[in-house]
């Protein structure tokens, strides 16, 4: 036995030679000094890890940390000299993610979301949600860890890997997404600062007591707060960037006060006492000391006095005989009590947790579901705390998601990481593990702590107005106030920080040209132009006054980016692509397509209504960027797919030739250039426009005489032409030039190589040799005409040969009037076919068809008109009939007898040319068919029959333009 080994040498001039080994892919230079050829070798070089710190400690990782957003940048663009990232991990990508995730909703609305969903429900929401955004960080870390990811990654993300149609839509929504997340947290900040923090400053009324009195103020100082945030981004983002630690700080301290508020009242608080009147909740405004006395505050609000008895009115108390009071009929029928809010975890209060309330808007937040607790039943709900909108689980889905958006923290800064293929996944994953469990954690620990009624109790009315999750922190609640304004804020000037570059990345890249205005840059290098627009719709945003509206519809756009970051990454595995190598191992198509699935499910779970607008949206934006035509090039999945599925449908055409009811003109047109290198005759392009109807193949060809060495560029441009007149003549199919020494074995050439595979050409067209009588022997036109027409034949494919094309109607113009077919001689309905795709076209599509056929005298006209009616209709052809007789002198016995039994004939007969007029006056187009008895002399001088299986020839009348067809 024998074994040998098979080396194979590539010399390479970048490979380093040290001495020792040869190393490829690796180099000692530095990466500015770089060729791109270099760098593009230089990205699978694997990094040392000497001389880099293992962990980094908190306080320096916090010191390092900045909200600073790095503007967007062409990954296509040449390089330019940049200073030398230095961010990390924690840093970089882990705290970014953190500050961004744990937003408004943890503050103001977690504990609302867990008491009305009660914990199993809560916990399947928030595991739901998370599950969503782990599945699209690890695929968005497969296709980080593949390659650079340059600043504002995301977008990029998707149009590198997507193709710029997807790009700049789901680009677009993003940066609206975005957008209205600023919205979402500058309402939400300003919520906790009306309704928590300084309440005194509410304008237009009490906002306990009226919701639009609330929503009013939100929408006044959210418009202000939104002002001088575009003041501050307006003048730089160092502020921003200087005070994001603190922000980080505070938010990092907000939920570790909670957790020790949570310990330190294990056995339940007696600082929060709530006021119910039977099973109902009520606020503690009017609510007194929760007592049913005479006199007493709820007593003047429930009772009233009458001058005079009333019948049906129920009298209360021994010393009222003289005068009647009115009560409310539930006050009467029920007691009140006082019930602790935080009953902590020792109460067993997590049991009566467990399940759902979900309220209608209008409903009372009580202890049963009973309709007698809930319903109002047209009575006045005095100060009794009531459900402001209707609720149900696909609703708080909605509302909850947003709370673990901000995962492409760490990939909008990929520009400033150090190694940035390692600090995205590590720090995004890491960064939704903690929020993660932060999260469940709460939805188990809150469950267990709070009463119910006080968790459903969104606005804090039972207990002063006060924010529920604030009650539980440690030292203090201004703990929380302070920690989640800042966080809210904080998270407000990041959205109207990255929205502006975002925008500035999408319209440098050309995609929609009336965002073009947006690719300028102030002197001071900020996208100022974007950042005006990115205010506009913010304060649209901030009108809607409403965090559960804001919610839900934000949602909608993160949910679109993260289901295509998942299909980008399930097509490139699927793919497998050879530039498809991520350094990231832990992921699988089948867990990007369930993260895909479920950003769907989620979509249409928070509000189909929304992800309907969003997908009709995105889908406005796709087919108007490729309407608008993206010339861009970025080797992006959707091209591969198209290669794979094309590969595939080619294969399946291979099987077996096509079915007679598949069968349609695939036109192979050829086109003779002049002296530019432009086409002649434009009109063949029209003809095969309007024979096509935009299906089917069509092939635009052309010969240029002349050796390919001499004549690439020649045959560049002309090919380039040759486009540009498709494109004009609306044709879509393919552009191709042939370099050739002889034109006729050019075109010989042609007919038998264009196409691939079962995608071939079954027609071919090109103009009639009109110089052909007057050409010299060296001038042999007349030669290459008929070797095309025998290729053609040789290769069982009809021939159309226009003559007269410069009178061809263009794509444009609008015919009527009548398409008259002259048919002697039975093709296999090919001659009908003809007219009838031109009629599919909107030049024809005005015209009438009718057909002509010859009789002899002694046949039955009537009969024959009858046949051919039944025959139209069977082939489901609207046309009129005419039947032209004939004596048998002016007709051929042998061509009569080859109609009759559908055979092909050898001869071609005498010419015969009938014109009818249009009795409408209209000018009319007709097909008419030439039986030569003897051959032409075009023929003759040929010195051999033309052609065996020649049906026959089509063609206008004079002065019209002709249409010569074989098949």
């Amino acid at each position: 036995m024998f074994s040998a080994t098979y080396c194979l040498v590539l010399d390479n001039p970048f490979l380093v030679r040290d001495g020792h080994e040869e190393q490829p892919f690796v180099t000692d230079k530095k990466e500015n000094d770089l060729s791109g050829y270099e760098r593009n070798l230089y990205l699978y070089h694997e990094e040392s890890e000497e001389g880099r710190p293992r962990v980094a400690t908190l306080v320096s990782s916090l010191a390092n940390y900045s909200a600073t957003v790095q503007a967007p940048t062409d990954p296509d663009a040449p390089d330019k000299p940049k200073s030398s990232p230095k961010l990390g991990t924690l840093a970089g990508v882990y705290f970014p993610c953190m500050q961004n995730i744990f937003g408004v909703i943890l503050f103001i609305r977690m504990t609302w979301i867990i008491g009305t969903a009660g914990v199993v429900q809560g916990f399947c929401i928030i595991t739901m949600c998370c599950t969503c955004t782990m599945l699209t960080a690890i695929s968005m870390s497969a296709i980080a860890t593949n390659g650079v990811v340059p600043a504002g990654g995301p977008y990029f993300m998707i149009s590198r890997n997507l193709g710029p149609e997807f790009g700049g839509a789901i680009g677009l929504l993003f940066f609206i997404g975005t957008t209205f997340a600023a919205s979402m947290y500058i309402v939400g900040g300003i919520e906790i600062l009306v309704n928590y923090i300084a309440p005194q400053i509410a304008l237009f009324g009490d906002p306990a007591k009226d919701p639009e009195v609330l929503y009013n103020n939100l929408r006044l100082y959210g418009t202000a707060l939104l002002a001088i945030m575009g003041i501050v981004v307006f003048i730089g983002v160092k502020p921003v960037s200087k005070a994001a630690p603190l922000v980080l700080l505070c938010v990092i301290l907000s939920i570790i006060s909670i957790y020790v508020g949570i310990g330190l009242n294990w056995n339940g608080s007696d600082k929060l006492w709530m006021c119910l009147l039977g099973n109902r909740l009520l606020s503690q405004e009017h609510s007194g000391n929760c007592t049913k006395e005479e006199g007493s505050a709820l007593w003047n609000l429930y009772c009233k006095y009458q001058d005079e008895l009333v019948e049906g009115v129920t009298t209360i108390g021994a010393n009222l005989t003289s005068r009647a009071v009115k009560c409310d009929p539930y006050f009467l029928s029920h007691n009140t009590s006082l019930v602790p809010g935080i009953r902590g975890l020792a109460s067993g209060v997590f049991m009566e947790n467990l399940g759902a309330w979900h309220l209608g808007e209008g409903q009372v937040v009580a202890r049963t579901m009973n309709p007698v607790d809930i319903e109002t039943l047209d009575q006045p709900t005095y100060n009794q705390v009531l459900a402001d909108i209707s609720t149900t689980f696909t609703l708080l889905v909605g509302i909850y998601f947003p709370s673990v958006t901000g995962i492409m923290a760490g990939c909008n800064r990929s520009g400033d990481l150090a190694d940035a293929q390692r600090s995205i996944p590590i720090g995004t994953i890491g960064a939704i593990l903690t929020t993660s469990f932060v999260y469940i954690s709460a939805v188990f620990l809150f469950g267990a702590s709070f009463d119910g009624l006080l968790m459903r109790d969104k606005f804090g009315q039972s207990v002063g107005g006060s924010l529920v999750v604030a009650n539980l922190a440690w030292p203090n609640e201004w703990v929380i106030l302070i920690g989640s304004f800042m966080a809210t804020t904080g998270a407000g000037l990041q959205s109207l920080i990255s929205a502006p570059r975002l925008l500035y990345a999408i319209s440098k890249d050309n995609l929609v040209p009336m965002l073009n205005p947006f690719s300028i840059l102030s002197a001071s290098g900020e996208p100022t132009r974007a950042l005006m627009l990115t205010l506009a719709i913010c304060q649209f945003g901030v009108l809607l006054g409403n965090v559960d509206i804001l919610a839900p519809l934000l949602s909608m756009f993160f949910l679109m980016l993260y289901g295509f970051i998942n299909l980008a990454c399930a097509l490139q595995t699927l793919l497998r692509t050879p530039n498809w190598r991520p350094r990231f191992k832990y992921y699988h198509w089948s867990l990007s397509f369930i993260g895909a699935s479920l950003c769907v499910a989620v979509m249409f779970m928070s509000s189909w209504i929304y992800a309907l607008i969003a997908i009709v949206l995105a889908s406005i934006i796709y087919k108007y960027i490729e309407y608008r035509g993206a010339e861009k090039e970025w080797g992006d999945g959707i091209s591969g797919l198209a290669l794979s599925a094309a590969r595939f449908s080619l294969l399946r055409l291979e099987e077996g030739p096509p079915h007679i009811k598949n069968w349609r003109p695939q036109i192979l047109t050829l086109c003779k250039m002049n002296a530019y290198h432009t086409p002649k005759q434009r009109k063949l392009l029209a003809l095969a426009s309007q024979l096509k109807a935009g299906k089917g193949l069509a092939v635009a060809s052309s010969i240029l005489q002349g050796d390919i060495a001499l004549c690439a560029e020649e045959a560049t441009t002309a090919r380039q032409n040759l486009r540009k007149a498709m494109d004009d003549e609306k044709v879509k199919g393919f552009a191709n030039v042939l370099v050739a020494k002889d034109v006729g074995q050019g075109i010989v050439h042609l007919i038998q190589s264009t196409g691939l595979g079962g995608l071939k050409p079954n027609t071919v067209i090109f103009g009639w040799p009109n110089s052909w009588r007057q050409s010299i022997e060296e001038d042999r036109s007349w030669r290459v005409f008929v070797d095309a027409i025998h290729t053609a034949a040789a290769n069982k494919m009809a021939l159309i040969v226009p003559k007269g094309i410069a009178s061809f109607p263009d794509s444009n113009e609008k015919i009527y009037g009548h398409i008259d077919v002259w048919w002697v001689v039975h093709d296999g309905g090919l001659l009908m076919l003809l007219p009838f795709l031109l009629r599919q076209h909107r030049t024809w599509r005005h015209c009438k068809m009718r057909l002509f056929t010859v009789a002899q005298l002694e046949d039955n006209s009537i009969q024959m008109k009858k046949d051919l009616k039944t025959s139209l209709y069977n082939l489901r052809i609207d046309a009129e009939v005419e039947v032209v007789e004939m004596m048998d002198s002016d007709i051929s016995a042998y061509t009569y007898e080859r109609t009759l039994v559908m055979e092909q004939r050898n001869q071609m007969l005498k010419e015969m040319q009938f014109n009818k007029r249009d009795p409408s006056g209209v000018s009319a187009v007709s097909f008419n068919v030439l039986l030569f008895r003897s051959r032409s002399k075009i023929l003759q001088r040929d010195k051999k029959p033309l052609l065996g299986k020649i049906s026959y020839f089509v063609l206008f009348p004079n002065k019209q333009p002709s249409l010569y067809c074989f098949s």
